[in-house]
C-alpha cells in the first residue's frame, strides 16, 4: 500500500535572507572523514566544470557515493551494503578504499576532459595519506585502492544498464487543452525522457510514489495556481520583491550541487564521524536519483494523457480563453522570467529534489545550521557569473529552492507542493529501508 503523505507544506512565498557573495566554506573533519568530504567536493566540482545538467546529476551521485559507501561498508561492515555484498581483504585501509572508489567512478562517468583534473587529485590524495594510525600506508593503501576500484567497477556495471543510456522515442505531449506540449523558444520534445524509464536505485519501482492526478481546470486550485504565477512569474511587472527576482535564477541552478554542497558542510561543521558522513552523503543521493526517476516517470505518465493538466504556464497564460473557466484572463503578451523547462509542468522536479535532500538532511540534524551555496552561471558555454547564498536553516533553502519555480514562472504552487511532497515521500522511504545498521544499538 503507498503511504498517504500528500498534505500541503508551503505556507506562502517567502523573502529570504540578504544575498552574500562569499565563496564555499570547507572545514576540517574528524575520524578521517576528510577523504569523503573531499572527494563529495571533487564531485561536486566536477559537476560545475562539465555544466552537468541538473536532471543527470542526481544519478551520478547516487554512482559515485554507492561506491564510496560500499567500499568502505566492506571494510567497517556497520551497515547492510547497497549494492556490494562482498568484504574486503582483511587489512584494507578504509580511507584509500574511498578515494579510489570515488575516483574510479568519477573517470568512467565524466568526459575525457575532466582527467587530468581527477587524476591530479587522486595523486594528491593518496599521497597526502599516512601510515600513524596503523591503517594507511603499504599493504594496507594497496588493498584499499584495489578494494576500491573492485567496488566501483561493480557498481557501474550493476547501472550500466538501468535504462538510462537507452534511446526513446520522441515526447512532444499534445494538443488538447490543459495537456502539455512543447514550449518557447525551442519548442523540443521532452528533455531527459530516459530519467522516466531509468530503474531506481532503492525503490522497488518508479511508480511506488507516483503522486495524485493534477488538479483540473475548472477547480479552484486551478484558478488559484494560474493567477499566482501569472502576476509572479512575469518577466516584466511582476509583483515579486528585488530578493524573489534573484532567487528564481540563483535555484535554477543544479540542485545535485547546491544539496551536496550544504550537505558537506553540515557534516563537518558537526564534526561527524567517516561512517555516519560516507552514510549521510549515500542517502542524500540515492534520494535524490530516485526522486528524479518518480518525478520523470510521473512527468510522462501524466503527461500523455490528453485529459490531464500538465501544460505550462508560459501556455496556459496566453491560451486561458480556451480553458474553460471563467475566473482565468488570458494574457497572449506574458512570458516568464526563466526560459521554461522542456518537459511536462507536472509534477515538478526541483521542488522534487530539495524535498528529498532537505528530509535526509532533516533526519540527520536540527534544522538550524550555517551554509552557503553557489550557483554558476554559463551562458553559450561561458561562465558569466557566480552567485552565492548564505544560509542558516534548511527549511528556509529547502522553501526558496521551492517557491523560486513560481516565482520563474515555470510552475504553479500546487505543483511545487506535489513535487516537495514527493521527494520527502521517496526520502522517507530511503532513510528507512537503505542501509540500514548491523547492530541495533547502532
Amino acid at each position: 500500500m503507498k503511504p498517504q503523505y500528500w498534505i500541503r507544506l508551503l505556507g506562502g512565498i517567502a523573502v529570504a535572507a540578504a544575498v552574500s557573495m562569499t565563496s564555499v566554506p570547507v572545514y576540517a573533519a574528524s575520524d578521517g572523514a576528510e577523504q569523503v568530504l573531499e572527494w563529495n567536493r571533487i564531485f561536486i566540482d566536477t559537476l560545475i566544470a562539465t555544466n552537468t545538467a541538473n536532471s543527470s546529476s542526481p544519478r551520478l551521485g547516487a554512482i559515485v557515493h554507492t561506491a564510496m559507501f560500499d567500499a568502505y561498508n566492506g571494510i567497517e561492515r556497520r551497515y547492510k551494503p547497497i549494492s556490494v555484498q562482498n568484504s574486503a581483504p582483511r587489512g584494507a585501509s578504509r580511507r584509500a578504499a574511498v578515494i579510489a572508489a570515488a575516483y574510479t567512478t568519477l573517470r568512467a562517468l565524466f568526459p575525457l576532459s575532466q582527467a587530468a583534473h581527477l587524476e591530479a587529485s587522486y595523486a594528491a590524495s593518496l599521497a597526502a595519506l599516512t601510515d600513524d594510525d596503523g591503517e594507511d600506508g603499504g599493504l594496507a593503501l594497496e588493498r584499499g585502492i584495489a578494494w576500491g576500484v573492485q567496488v566501483a567497477n561493480a557498481v557501474l556495471a550493476w547501472r550500466a544498464n538501468d535504462g538510462f543510456g537507452l534511446t526513446y522515442p520522441p515526447f512532444r505531449g499534445g494538443t488538447a487543452v490543459g495537456q502539455w506540449r512543447p514550449t518557447p523558444p525551442a519548442f523540443g520534445a521532452m528533455s531527459a525522457q530516459s530519467l522516466a524509464f531509468t530503474l531506481p536505485f532503492v525503490l522497488p519501482d518508479r511508480f511506488v510514489f507516483l503522486p495524485p492526478t493534477p488538479r483540473g481546470l475548472l477547480t479552484q486550485t486551478y484558478t488559484d495556481d494560474f493567477n499566482a504565477v501569472k502576476a509572479l512569474g512575469r518577466a516584466t511587472g511582476s509583483t515579486r520583491t528585488d530578493d524573489q527576482t534573484w532567487l528564481a535564477p540563483f535555484w535554477e541552478g543544479n540542485a545535485s550541487v547546491h544539496w551536496n554542497q550544504a550537505a558537506n558542510q553540515i557534516a563537518s561543521a558537526n564534526n561527524l564521524s567517516m561512517s555516519k558522513t560516507v552514510r549521510l552523503l549515500a542517502l542524500l543521493n540515492l534520494a535524490m536519483a530516485d526522486t528524479i526517476f518518480t518525478t520523470w516517470n510521473a512527468k510522462r505518465h501524466f503527461g500523455a494523457i490528453e485529459t490531464v493538466v500538465t501544460w505550462r504556464p508560459v501556455t496556459s497564460i496566453p491560451l486561458a480563453d480556451f480553458d474553460g473557466n471563467p475566473d482565468t484572463i488570458a494574457d497572449p503578451d506574458w512570458t516568464p522570467l526563466m526560459t521554461t523547462p522542456s518537459h511536462p509542468e507536472y509534477p515538478s522536479g526541483h521542488p522534487s529534489l530539495n524535498g528529498a535532500a532537505a528530509t535526509v538532511l532533516l533526519s540527520c540534524f536540527d534544522d538550524a545550521q550555517t551554509f552557503t551555496l553557489t550557483t554558476t552561471i554559463v551562458i553559450a558555454g561561458v561562465v558569466t557569473d557566480v552567485l552565492s547564498r548564505d544560509y542558516t536553516s534548511i527549511s528556509q533553502a529547502r522553501s526558496d529552492g521551492n517557491n523560486a519555480r513560481v516565482w520563474g514562472g515555470m510552475h504553479y504552487p500546487s505543483t511545487v507542493v506535489v513535487g516537495n511532497q514527493l521527494g520527502e515521500n521517496v526520502a522517507n522511504y530511503i532513510i528507512q529501508n537503505a542501509m540500514q545498521p548491523l547492530n541495533v544499538d547502532q
